[in-house]
């Protein structure tokens, strides 16, 4: 049987992919991979970077492009079998990194080819300089029974982070609520009332259902004038995955939470770090825990009276204007969306026939265009993995492909919540590979209702721009080796400067201009409703400044403090930190972190601190723009060659002194976001 995975077709044949194709072809890969490794050891040669670091990046790039679809599918297009597959690989792969990582012949070998510096590129450099951390990182100086402990440890840690992951899906699509009546769903827009008219009959249901994902429950929460509705929603989406509420304990993630906060502690220590907060930054652009949480309690403190005095605002709002005194955490979205419009006189849903999903990607296109030069065109035929999946391309002014990627765009079943960008394929170019970087861009709209253009939300256009700044970040490389291309080597916690940067032209004027534009009549956003549009901007900004630091304080504390003898302190965190900054009070019954995938299920354990980190790096970036001009051709050229273009070529301090000419300033997130300095 030929198998999908292991032909060195340019794009992935997603329609050809089966699950029983998966573990075949990654046990090929890997037993390839290691005999090329023990060749290249042994040939006696002296190591070189064409003899040896070359050879290894393509053997590493294509397990890569093999596992990345699969990677993909199980997150866009799950099955019981997809995903049966997928974990049954992680193992093999967990294993296989960390075999590598504690390879000491290999991790000699880079210090040989390190040590003939003279010979090396500034790039090829940081590639050994990366790669000679990540062995030490992954053991190497262990003795044998620690390095086998170690491997054992992140082979369970891959496998319970998969399974959390899993565990959050599933609890979603568990959920669902039918309704007879659209009377049921008095408030919403009319465009939420078909969508769950569409979703019934989607699941061969009469009426209207409503489902966890995005598009359904947020319109719920904001919306609806049913009290209850929304309580009700709001219990199943705070419970999810956990052991209470509508499905107590069927998907419960409560030992997955233990143990993977016990393993990664015992791995960090391991290696000689106090904590896995002390080994997260060991990759960061944070110099120490103590760096982190001064800057997140800056923040807190600097934050928390202005969110009180929103907090104060709403609950009297609440009880002057509509009679309601206790305000409960399903009413804060309900009653926040009658405060906005009160006193800005906008709603979200004015706002929405502006934005167009086709106008708004072509003018997203345009303005990427605008800033640094590249132009954007619709490759059809190409083959997908479901018929809503477009793909594009991205060409220089003299018609070189400089990026590919697939855009997926709407909510669907089986599909994870959210928005994301992933690599399919990283940038290489030797002498025996050229490989155009390929990214695959993944959000959750409102999908079609109909032949109706889908209408976004400003947020969703926000959204939807800084995922694409990711993707730009990935796709605009110039650098040439694939580790630290695009988004690879770059630092967690700069590694959203490009997309938390692009957000800024959702709501300039000049950017604006390319595409907001209603959907029946073409006309521009009228200024009258942009002048309200910029009043709102900062709308209860300190509010949702304080929720994002819950979380990242949370997150850092929860590693930082971690204490083996002292059980299962994940709650008793989690209330000192909604002490010390929440506003909103949370109920008892409350799980939030049974679905905190960002950190227990992804990247982001003990650096969800990144989002705001990376906040203050954008919003710095982005006042050059502001000081020279959005649209200013060398800015936007500088920006590009500075941050864009060389990815993880260098460490993320030197790129942003070499665009913006001095270390960031917090200032300008503080100015950006309507919360004194």
């Amino acid at each position: 049987m030929s198998n999908p995975l292991l032909e060195d077709s340019p794009l992935p044949r997603f329609t050809s992919i089966l699950p029983e194709h998966v573990e075949p072809a990654v046990d090929e890969l890997l037993a390839r991979n290691r005999e090329q490794v023990a060749t290249l050891l042994q040939t006696g040669d002296e190591a070189s970077w064409e003899s040896l670091v070359e050879p290894l990046e393509l053997m590493d790039n294509r397990l890569w492009r093999a596992w990345s679809p699969v990677s993909h599918l199980n997150s866009v297009l799950n099955s019981d079998a997809l995903r049966e597959a997928h974990s049954a690989c992680l193992a093999k792969l967990s294993e296989f990194s960390t075999e590598m990582g504690q390879n000491e012949a290999l991790f000699k070998a880079y210090k040989a080819v390190e040590e003939s510096s003279d010979t090396l590129n500034s790039e090829q450099k940081k590639v050994l300089s990366n790669a000679l951390r990540d062995f030490k990182l992954s053991g190497v100086d262990l003795p044998e029974d620690k390095k086998q402990r170690f491997k054992e440890i992140q082979q369970s840690l891959s496998a319970l982070s998969s399974d959390f992951s899993n565990k959050v899906l599933d609890a979603g699509n568990a959920w669902s609520k039918e309704l007879a009546s659209s009377d049921d769903l008095a408030g919403l827009p009319q465009t939420a009332i078909d969508l769950a008219e569409q979703t019934a009959s989607d699941r061969d249901k009469t009426g209207y259902l409503l489902t966890l994902d995005a598009p359904s429950y947020l319109p719920v929460m904001t919306y609806a004038e049913d009290a209850a509705l929304r309580e009700e929603m709001y219990r199943a989406f705070a419970t999810r995955a956990s052991d209470v509420g509508p499905h107590a304990r069927q998907f419960d993630n409560s030992d997955n939470m233990r143990e993977i906060l016990a393993l990664r502690h015992e791995a960090a220590q391991l290696l000689g770090f106090e904590n896995y907060a002390e080994r997260s930054i060991a990759t960061k652009m944070a110099r120490s825990s103590d760096e982190v949480m001064a800057f997140l309690n800056d923040l807190a403190h600097r934050s928390k009276a202005q969110a009180d005095a929103e907090f104060a605002d709403l609950q009297a709002f609440a009880a002057q204007e509509h009679g309601h005194a206790d305000l409960k955490p399903w009413d804060v979205a309900y009653y926040s969306e009658k405060l906005r419009q009160h006193r800005h006189n906008i709603s979200e849903e004015e706002v929405k026939p502006y934005f167009p999903i086709s106008r708004v990607i072509g003018g997203m296109f345009d303005v990427v265009g605008k800033l640094f030069g590249v132009s954007f065109h619709q490759v059809p035929n190409v083959e997908t993995y479901h018929p809503d999946v477009s793909f594009y391309e991205i060409r220089d002014p003299d018609g070189s492909i400089r990026g590919q990627f697939y855009f997926d765009l709407y909510a669907r079943q089986h599909k994870r919540g959210g928005a994301w960008m992933d690599v399919c394929q990283p940038r290489v170019k030797t002498n025996a590979l050229e490989q155009v970087p390929v990214a695959y861009m993944t959000c959750n709209f409102t999908p079609p209702v109909g032949d109706a253009d889908v209408l976004l939300t400003h947020r969703e256009v926000e959204t939807l721009f800084h995922e694409f700044g990711h993707g730009l970040h990935h796709m605009l490389t110039r650098v040439n080796y694939p580790n630290i291309a695009g988004i690879n080597g770059v630092a967690w916690d700069a590694v959203e400067l490009p997309s938390q940067f692009m957000e800024n032209y959702c709501w300039e004027r000049d950017a604006l201009n390319l595409f907001a534009a209603h959907f029946e009549t073409g006309e521009l956003i009228p200024d009258e409703l942009y002048e309200r549009m910029i009043a709102a901007k900062n709308f209860q900004s300190g509010m949702m400044m304080v929720r994002q630091l819950e979380f990242a304080i949370f997150d850092f504390r929860m590693h930082l403090e971690y204490d083996p003898s002292a059980g299962d302190a994940i709650y008793k965190i989690l209330k000192e930190v909604r002490e010390q900054v929440a506003v909103v009070p949370a109920p008892e019954w409350n799980r939030f972190p049974h679905a905190f995938s960002h950190v227990f299920g992804g990247g982001y354990a003990a650096g969800y601190y990144s989002y705001k980190w990376a906040e203050v790096l954008s919003a710095d970036a982005f006042s050059r723009f502001e000081e020279e001009g959005v649209f200013n051709e060398a800015t936007g050229r500088s920006f590009l060659e500075s941050i864009l273009e060389r990815g993880g070529s260098d460490d993320a301090m030197n790129l942003f002194v070499n665009f913006r000419g001095r270390e960031p300033d917090v200032d300008a997130l503080l100015r950006h976001t309507g919360i004194a300095a």
